[in-house]
């Protein structure tokens, strides 16, 4: 397909402009995909607001966005169970398929992992297309939209974190932080029978739709003291203590908040990477640490549940903005956290 397409370029910390590129061509075992629903996560806002995130400092341009769906508008030589029209989500990473992490099947820790809207990576999809291999990109069910497909990224870490704790039905959980990881993390540890998740963030529109989708509670940290709560619970303290919001406060509160024996997952990413861990706190209760990157293998069982309307990916959107407004949703995004629960652009 020949022809010019629109990409939105984040040039330096707060500065997005318009740029025309070629429609890049499908090469051997790939697809170009027309893009139609794109998520903006809090990691785009991270370079957006700061200009870098945690180690990563752009060198030049780059194209911020890396939660796709879209349609297939072009099947690449040597790619095989895809054709023009099919729907589908995108995996943003593409390992190398060949080194030791890849081959246990761990590829999100590839070394050489090629990762949308990283720099020296890839770029995002910030733009009209893109090209991306076919063994990267998974066919959506008739009943599953490419706005889904392009929740399916964020739904997949809550997966990942979910599992990481091996969380099981009986346990009890806090969740510290109500945004768009938050509440797919909520969402998949309540279909995983959780019924005992005490949501904590400091918006009331983000703690809101967090009991909507299946907090027990919610509290809001300025009025509630966590800590003084999870203390009047039977031990103590909760089985399961996930952060999703990225803060050097929530991170050291984390290990205050679980029961003796119990786990905390630090899901979020902190824009500065040296933070401070209560350790003390931590080895007082024998507590586990876990920590998470990305997400692995899991597109395929995300997709299936949301087909199966076990999750409601939907009901998390917030906003919606047209590409030709990306620029000024980016920026939406940072002026009005209070506002924005989770933004997607459409195309």
């Amino acid at each position: 397909m020949e022809g010019k397409m629109k990409v939105a370029v984040m040039t330096g910390a707060k500065k997005m402009e318009w740029v025309e590129r070629n429609i890049p061509q499908p090469q051997k075992g790939e697809l170009l995909i027309k893009l139609e629903y794109v998520g903006v996560c809090g990691s785009d806002l991270h370079f957006y607001e700061a200009g870098r995130l945690g180690n990563w400092v752009p060198d030049g341009p780059l194209v911020l966005g890396h939660e796709p769906g879209g349609i297939v508008e072009e099947v690449g030589e040597d790619v095989k169970g895809f054709e023009k029209g099919d729907r589908i989500a995108i995996e943003p990473g593409v390992p190398c398929g060949v080194c030791e992490m890849c081959k246990k099947g761990f590829y999100n820790l590839c070394p050489d992992m090629s990762f949308m809207a990283i720099p020296k990576e890839r770029d995002g999809v910030f733009s009209d297309y893109c090209v991306h291999p076919a063994n990267m990109c998974y066919k959506l069910p008739e009943n599953v939209d490419t706005m889904e497909g392009a929740l399916i990224e964020p739904l997949s870490v809550g997966f990942h974190a979910a599992k990481i704790a091996e969380a099981e039905i009986g346990q009890s959980a806090v969740v510290l932080g109500c945004g768009c990881i938050g509440l797919v993390t909520i969402m998949v540890l309540k279909a995983r029978g959780i019924q005992e998740i005490y949501a904590v963030d400091v918006i009331d529109k983000r703690l809101e739709k967090a009991k909507e989708v299946g907090a027990k509670e919610a509290f809001n940290a300025k009025e509630i003291n966590i800590e003084e709560f999870v203390k009047t619970l039977p031990g103590g303290g909760v089985d399961l203590v996930f952060e999703t919001a990225g803060s050097e406060f929530t991170t050291r509160q984390s290990a205050k908040l679980i029961k003796n024996g119990g786990r905390v997952v630090l899901v979020g990413m902190c824009a500065e990477p040296e933070v401070v861990v209560d350790i003390g706190s931590l080895s007082a209760k024998e507590g586990d640490l876990k920590t998470i990157f990305r997400y692995r293998n899991l597109y395929p069982a995300a997709i299936k549940v949301v087909s199966e309307g076990t999750i409601p990916l939907k009901s998390i959107v917030s906003h919606v903005f047209d590409f030709k407004d990306v620029i000024e949703g980016v920026a939406y995004n940072v002026e009005h956290k209070e506002d924005v629960i989770k933004a997607v652009i459409k195309y």
